[in-house]
């Protein structure tokens, strides 16, 4: 015999909306939005107070461009979320926002390691020809050690970052379409159906984006060794920690609504609260992040050598300018002693 279960009212149908929360809101989650709004704020305005600083004291480069993309994704996801925690129906585009801006600051991290060198030229005349390892996460890791070395070279450069560049272009035309779709009433957020356009736009999203980590995680291999003066092993760490704060936790919150470990507190629905509480989480966490970005990116990095090398780089061509001094040092009294003869 089935029973009807009965949901508490206000469990079904859309999140609510602005006006209804400030309506039914009391002292305790008053409280809680002013303080997660605040740390929001006070993050904006570190980011902020770091813009001006790299645009004051760092020379004028495509490296300081990257440097300001990456360092804005913790406020950006930050503000994103809190917009998503005052006005609930717009998680979605909020959501949408913060995935498209982190996406573009996977390709400038990958773009950042290569500055790091100098650029292009300094990159592949320091590592012209040094065997890179691709059997790395998250695509090929230990089940892939067969995996063939690669020589690096202009044109595996010229891969690696079309690997990142993929995805920058890839995940805004696909929320785009969902976006379109969702106003068409064929997109429904979080519903894991085989004729939906949910499913199938996340296959597509999720594919591209784990595709474009691949050449980072192959690049940092070989630099965390180089750049180490660099911080280059710090800022790896942060970038994953959004990656894994942004996607891994989501996804854990999405898994424990689907369960029914997240059930609905009027007026919001299972989903609607796992959201909440994700975009809580994350304003938190971002907000740690800023800081702690802030003391790894806050200095000035001085390109040390002529042609954009680094100072690694430039001791070796150090040594074979004063390796060929001594020689022709040494040949010459060999030339005048052979001219008295």
């Amino acid at each position: 015999m089935e029973q009807n279960i009965s949901q508490p009212p206000g469990c079904e149908g859309d999140p609510p909306t602005a006006e209804q929360i400030l309506y039914n809101i009391d002292i305790p989650t008053s409280t809680l939005y002013g303080v997660l709004t605040m740390m929001t704020v006070l993050g904006n305005l570190v980011y902020l107070e770091e813009i001006v600083y790299l645009l004051s004291k760092t020379p004028f480069s495509y490296k300081r461009t990257t440097y300001i993309w990456i360092t804005g994704a913790p406020p950006v996801i930050a503000a994103t979320s809190c917009i998503g925690l005052w006005v609930p129906r717009s998680t979605m585009f909020t959501d949408f926002t913060a995935s498209i801006y982190f996406t573009i600051c996977i390709h400038k991290f990958l773009v950042m390691i290569v500055e790091e060198y100098g650029g292009d030229d300094a990159f592949i005349h320091r590592l012209h020809g040094v065997p890179l390892k691709i059997s790395t996460g998250p695509c090929c890791c230990c089940c892939c050690l067969c995996l063939p070395t690669i020589p690096m070279s202009r044109k595996t450069l010229t891969v690696l970052k079309s690997g990142t560049l993929q995805a920058a272009l890839l995940r805004p035309i696909l929320l785009f379409f969902a976006t379109v779709l969702w106003t068409n009433g064929n997109y429904e957020q979080g519903k894991m159906k085989i004729n939906g356009a949910f499913l199938w736009i996340t296959i597509l999203s999720v594919a591209a984006f784990i595709l474009s980590l691949w050449p980072i995680g192959i690049l940092f291999n070989q630099a965390k060794s180089n750049l180490s003066r660099h911080n280059i092993v710090p800022k790896f760490a942060l970038n994953q920690s959004v990656l894994i704060l942004t996607q891994a936790q989501g996804g854990i919150i999405n898994l424990l609504v689907s369960t029914g470990t997240i059930v609905c507190a009027a007026p919001f629905s299972a989903r609607a609260r796992g959201a909440f509480m994700h975009q809580q989480l994350l304003v938190m966490e971002m907000f740690i992040l800023i800081l702690v970005s802030r003391c790894y990116y806050r200095r000035q990095y001085h390109l040390n050598t002529e042609e954009g090398c680094p100072s690694q780089c430039q001791e070796q061509d150090n040594l074979k300018s004063h390796a060929n001094k001594g020689v022709v040092l040494l040949t010459k009294p060999l030339m005048v002693s052979q001219q008295k003869v």
